[in-house]
Formats: structure tokens, sequence, C-alpha cells
């Protein structure tokens, strides 16, 4: 009976260690799955990139120009994806009747500055 109180512990815990473990694991596993192009991601070596291509079992990181390829399970941390924040630039179609009549109208004004 002495014997027994210790084992009933040992199991208990050894449970719980258990059951911990698998949801650690399940939860990395859905995060490794769950990566996709664009992602910040950091390597078990330390290495901070910018997820460029998601295969099968290995992933192909930007790292500011150079590409890497690495194992999934590599990565250890995965941040969501960052849009990069592009300039754009806005163009407007004149038509050309406008055109000539601006034009016009600055050659107006700089014959006026002449007087």
């Amino acid at each position: 009976m002495e014997l027994l109180i210790p084992i009933v512990l040992v199991g208990v815990m050894w449970f719980f260690m258990s059951r911990s473990t698998k949801k650690q694991q399940q939860e990395r596993q859905n995060t490794l799955n769950a990566m996709k192009a664009g992602d910040d991601v950091i390597t078990i070596g330390g290495l901070h990139g910018v997820l460029s291509e998601v295969n099968d079992k290995t992933v192909v990181l930007d790292c500011e120009g150079i590409y890497l390829e690495f194992e999934k399970s590599a990565v250890k941390t995965v941040k969501p994806g960052t849009t990069a924040v592009t300039d754009t630039v806005q163009t407007e179609i004149v038509p050309e009747a406008t055109v000539e009549k601006t034009e016009a109208a600055e050659e107006d004004i700089t014959e006026n500055d002449k007087d």
C-alpha cells in the first residue's frame, strides 16, 4: 500500500506532462502549416527573414535579397506577414486639348512677364 501512492502520483504527473507536450507539439505543427509567403520568421539559428516560398518540407527565406532554403522544422518563430509599404505613383491622364490650353496660358504669362 505504501508503494501504491507514489506510483499513482508518478502516473498522474506523467499523464499531465505528456498532455502538455502533445499540446505544444500540435500548436507548433499548426503554426508551421499555417506559414505563407510574406510572413516574418526567425530560424533556430537566429536568422531573421521573410518567407519567399513555402513547400511541403522546406521554406525559402529572403534575407535582404539573399534567398536561403531551410527545412520547415528549422523555423523557430513565425510572425504574421507584414505588407511592404510601397510608394504608389498616381498618374493623371489629361486630354491633349487641356495640355494645349495650359501651354498657351503659360506662354501668355511669360509674355506678360517680359513687358
